[in-house]
């Protein structure tokens, strides 16, 4: 009884109830025309509000740092990674079918969002107050609050990129995440240049106290820009499944998509890559013992090279697709755990954590809208789930096996994500075909036969 109440308020909450208006192809393109400039000042405003607010809480540098300094344990500092690389990605998939059915997909992100996504980041600053009397307590907190947050963001995370995919044409997606990720970086470089200020002159806990306090106030301000997006309204699969013929319809789509299972591959071999991305500032702090303000200064360079890559492989992207994104993606990538293995000081790491910018933002841009090329409009929630998943399990593992690597030694840690990185550039150079170009594979679902 309690599970069908649940399952009906939900239903509510996301409209799921209230039916499609029937529209042309021609009705539909424009309104998005329509709305175009709208839809684009709200979610640029949207995606720039979040990115200040993470730059108060970077999974690579501030929460690593934070994490430290209530636990000496490798395990804990691997379970920042873990969050940060996989819980987001990880729900996609078990929400994908019910998505893939809505006709409307801002109900989920706004309405649905506010709960999962936005609110459990309020913990952090909570969990901060109580870091100096009761650590264990502030940690057990503070992972509660982080991973509620990413795996809240994950569940409606395919409603999100379905919606974007439908406000902004093929042709101008790239632009429209270069730019506003572009703004949002070039304001989070003030933010992050702020965060070593405060983690620097206040003292401990506070600094974080109110570090984390002002991440979570921004993405709640994104929030409220996101709920003035002008969702254009199709309808959801003509073909409705089961839970069980779409987990079935999974296998189908890898072995008849040949280029899409190979961009996969690729895709994972690139995720492996960042094995070390989480213990770059712990290897930093432990081999020089550099302070608290340095690492609020890696934080600005991170974010200088995510700042440089959003644009460029926005405007990139749209002139010849998100293949050649990717790929340079992973090539900086590459030669960010290659200077890490090397490094003889400090300051080699501010060109890391460039790079590692760098590489952000080529997966910001390219990595989450080429997969929306693969396929038709209506599979859109499958592609982006069957990925995205596929990159949470990865994001479990590879921190795991990361802080293994770190306890033993950081050169090691460094050398196995170069070698994945080259590895994961090979195969989208060589393996892929640029899917805007290609002829999708078109899959015809099963439909249901009782749902």
């Amino acid at each position: 009884m309690i599970t069908n109440q649940f399952k009906n308020a939900v239903r509510r909450l996301v409209k799921a109830d209230v039916p499609a208006p029937d529209t042309t192809d021609t009705e539909f393109n424009a309104e998005v025309e329509r709305n175009y400039r709208w839809n684009f000042t709200f979610n640029l405003l949207d995606v720039a509000s979040f990115w200040i607010g993470m730059s108060f809480l970077s999974s690579a540098t501030i929460v690593p740092l934070y994490v430290s300094k209530l636990t000496g344990s490798a395990l804990a500092i691997g379970l920042v990674a873990v969050i940060a690389n996989s819980g987001w990605f990880l729900p996609q998939i078990f929400t994908a079918n019910g998505v893939q059915g809505l006709a409307r997909k801002k109900p989920v992100v706004v309405n649905l969002g506010f709960f999962t996504e936005r609110l459990p980041l309020w913990l952090l600053p909570i969990s901060a107050l109580l870091a100096v009397h009761s650590p264990t307590l502030a940690l057990i907190l503070f992972f509660i609050g982080y991973a509620g947050h990413g795996l809240g963001a994950g569940i409606i995370a395919t409603a999100w990129q379905d919606m974007i995919a439908r406000c902004f044409p093929v042709d101008r997606r790239g632009r429209f995440f270069g730019i506003s990720s572009f703004v949002g970086s070039s304001v989070g470089i003030a933010a992050a240049t702020f965060s070593a200020w405060l983690l620097a002159m206040l003292v401990f806990p506070t600094n974080f106290a109110v570090s984390f306090a002002l991440a979570a106030l921004f993405v709640t301000i994104s929030w409220a820009f996101l709920s003035f997006t002008r969702e254009p309204v199709q309808p959801g699969a003509q073909q409705k499944q089961s839970n069980r013929q779409f987990w079935s319809s999974l296998p189908d789509i890898l072995r008849s998509d040949r280029n899409f299972r190979n961009f996969l591959i690729g895709r994972l071999l690139i995720m492996a890559g960042g094995i070390g991305t989480g213990f770059v500032t712990v290897a930093a702090v432990q081999t020089w013992g550099i302070g608290d303000g340095i690492v609020g200064l890696y934080t600005t360079s991170m974010l200088i090279g995510q700042t440089i890559g959003t644009l460029g492989f926005g405007f990139l992207a749209d002139r010849r697709g998100h293949k050649i994104s990717v790929e340079l993606g992973a090539l900086a990538s590459l030669l960010a755990f290659l200077i890490a293995w090397l490094a003889v000081s400090p300051v080699w790491y501010y060109v890391v954590f460039l790079l590692l910018g760098i590489v952000s933002g080529a997966m910001l841009v390219s990595g989450l809208m080429i997969v929306m090329e693969f396929s038709t409009p209506g599979l859109r929630p499958t592609y982006a789930g069957l990925t995205n998943t596929s990159l949470g399990v990865l994001g479990i593992i590879t921190p795991l096996i990361g802080a293994w690597l770190a306890s033993q030694n950081y050169d090691w840690l460094f050398a196995v994500g170069a070698a994945c990185s080259l590895a994961g550039w090979v195969v989208i150079r060589w393996f892929v075909r640029e899917p805007r170009y290609a002829q999708p594979v078109v899959i015809v679902p099963e439909a249901a036969a009782t749902m």
